[in-house]
Order: C-alpha cells, then sequence, then structure tokens
C-alpha cells in the first residue's frame, strides 16, 4: 500500500503525515515475521515502530486530527503486549550468550533450569500476542490509521512551516527531559553548585540502585521519547545536533543497561526458592560489574548535561533550524512510503 503525500513537505501538517505513514508502514510491514514468530527480530522492529508511531502521534498532537481509533492510547496497548514478549527475548538473549558462558559448571545447570521456564513462560505470552494481533480492536486500529493516511485530516496549525514552528515542537520535548529529577541521582549539591568531587563507589551505586533505580528507568524513557523525536527533523540540522542526539541515544542504551540487569534478577529470584545471590554467586558479580561499569558511563553524561554551558548550546541549536533542505533530504522526503518486502532490517530501539 502506497501512502503518497503528493508534494514537497513544507508544513507543520505535511511533516506530520510523513512521520505517521512512516512509524505505521513500519509495523505493518514486520507484522506476518512476528506472526510466525522465526526471528526475535521481526518483534523488535514491530515494536520499535508502534512505539514510534505513538511518539509522533504525542509530538504531533497540534496538528493531528485523528479518528478516535488511531489515538496515542490505542496504539499503547497494542505495543504494551508486544513487550511483555520483547521483553522475554531479550532477557533469553541476554542469559545465553552474555552470561552463560562465564559461569561455572554449577551455575550453568542453575541457568538451563531458568531458561527452561522461560521458554515455557515465553510460549504463552506468544499465544497473548497473537490473539491481540488477530483482534478486533487491533484491526480497527489498522483501518483507522489506513483511512486517515488516504484522507488526512488536521487542525489549522497544521499549515504553519515546518522552520517556522520546528523549535516549538522540539523544545517543550527537550526541557521536559532535562528536568526530570533523574539526572540528579545520586549527586550532592553544596550552596546549590552540582559537586562531581569523586566517583561513587560500586557498593554505594549497588546501594542507591536498589532503593531508588525506577528514576533512572523513567529518564531512560524520555530520553527514548527526545530521541524519537529528534531523529524525524535530522535533516534541519547540522553536526551540533547530530553530537546531542547521539549523546541521548547513549542515556537510553546505557540505562536501559542497567534496568534490564535489574529484569533480570526479578526473573531468576521468582524461579529460585533462595536468593540468586546464594543460588549463582559468579552470575551476581558479573551483573553487578556490568551495572557499575554502565553507572560510570552514565555519571559522564551526567556531568555533561548538569552542566550550564550544556543545556543552553543545546536549546540555541535547537532554535536554528536551517531554512533549505539539500538536495537529498529534499528527493528523500519527496519519496512515496511504501510497504514492500525486505529481507533485512537493522536493528533499532
Amino acid at each position: 500500500m502506497k501512502y503518497d503525500l503528493g508534494h514537497e513537505p513544507k508544513t507543520f501538517g505535511d511533516w506530520a503525515y510523513i512521520a505517521v505513514a512512516k512509524h505505521y508502514n513500519k509495523f505493518l510491514f514486520h507484522e506476518n515475521g512476528v506472526l510466525e514468530d522465526k526471528d526475535p527480530e521481526e518483534l523488535h522492529q514491530m515494536r520499535v515502530g508502534m512505539r514510534r508511531l505513538r511518539s509522533t502521534i504525542y509530538g504531533f498532537s497540534a496538528a493531528l486530527n485523528l479518528p478516535e481509533n488511531a489515538q496515542e492510547k490505542q496504539v499503547g496497548k497494542i505495543a504494551k503486549a508486544l513487550g511483555k514478549l520483547r521483553d522475554l527475548d531479550v532477557l533469553e538473549d541476554s542469559l545465553k550468550n552474555q552470561y552463560y558462558p562465564h559461569l561455572s559448571k554449577s551455575e550453568k545447570k542453575q541457568l538451563k533450569h531458568g531458561l527452561s521456564s522461560l521458554s515455557k513462560q515465553r510460549k504463552q505470552v506468544f499465544k497473548k500476542v497473537r490473539n491481540t494481533l488477530h483482534s478486533e480492536n487491533y484491526l480497527t486500529l489498522k483501518q483507522a490509521f489506513h483511512d486517515w493516511l488516504n484522507n488526512p485530516s488536521y487542525h489549522d496549525i497544521s499549515q504553519v512551516s515546518i522552520q517556522t514552528i520546528l523549535a516549538d515542537l522540539l523544545l517543550p520535548e527537550v526541557s521536559q527531559l532535562m528536568l526530570h529529577p533523574g539526572w540528579v541521582f545520586g549527586v550532592n549539591f553544596e550552596e546549590g553548585v552540582v559537586n562531581f568531587t569523586e566517583s561513587l563507589s560500586q557498593q554505594k551505586v549497588e546501594s542507591l540502585l536498589n532503593k531508588q533505580g525506577l528514576i533512572l528507568h523513567d529518564l531512560r524513557k524520555s530520553a527514548k521519547r527526545t530521541r524519537y523525536n529528534m531523529e524525524l527533523f535530522t535533516q534541519f540540522y547540522g553536526e551540533v545536533y547530530d553530537a546531542y542526539l547521539k549523546d541521548i541515544k547513549a542515556i537510553q542504551s546505557i540505562l536501559g543497561d542497567i534496568q534490564d540487569s535489574f529484569v533480570l534478577v526479578e526473573f531468576l529470584d521468582q524461579i529460585f526458592d533462595d536468593n540468586i545471590l546464594n543460588e549463582m554467586p559468579t552470575l551476581t558479580k558479573i551483573l553487578q560489574d556490568n551495572r557499575y561499569d554502565k553507572w560510570q558511563k552514565w555519571e559522564k553524561l551526567q556531568q555533561k548535561f548538569l552542566n550550564y554551558k550544556t543545556r543552553k548550546d543545546f536549546h540555541i541549536t535547537i532554535l536554528q533550524p536551517s531554512v533549505i533542505q539539500s538536495e537529498d533530504s529534499q528527493e528523500n522526503s519527496k519519496k512515496v512510503i511504501e510497504v514492500t518486502p525486505s529481507t533485512n532490517s537493522s536493528s533499532n530501539s
């Protein structure tokens, strides 16, 4: 199915259309692969498409006049169902490939028991995903987006040029990210000034993460949403913007790795009668070392984005989009958006 804007994108509404079509097509493209359940990458990419579509609806809400069945909430319900299965796939991959080879013989035996339990759980969750993708709610959602893309409807502000409104579109998202309380997690202040005199010890980091680690997980979600919206407009900015986008991606990745580590421990604790610390000390030590390594990488980004100049330059960069796109960007933006078969999908989260 082709969804053609029909002209070179210039307005807020034009770019909203392109973003909706792109991410709608992405999750449709991987739907059959998810139902076949042969390659976990299919599920990953479909979930990414739905999460990006959800972010697009949120970010372009001022322009989009979407039908009731094509709202952010409806997309989120489907994405949540896919997310539960994806979390199990990530867990299985990390247990098999990242941790299992480094364990002792006794701990490998324990982990095999965990993997067996994980496999049974995954089969149950996949059945729910399959039912979801055959449900009336999902079919209605797809039809609603298809109808809108063939006959789009917008609010009046959609007619404003994208250059005029771009900073207003991005700055609220960036400001929300910069105001997240996760930035000051584990930080000391002296008379309102951030104190970065020394790095926290591994023991202190473990204590902080065990007590309040969810705040960093929430910061990761905010970074992901900001990244998705920033990526829609890279053609309007230059190298400085790209560098900030790279940092946001790194924040998302590092904090995601820390969260995944705790999810793994939680899963294993549900399986074993005793605490994982007693059952699998080698695995526990590996997980703690990995978390501390990620924490040290996070500290560098934390310090960077608690700096006044960094934040000021970030905002100034967004306030100065290019008025003229390159010829390549213009050509790419005019291309028809189409769902076609493909043999490969690059990983994207």
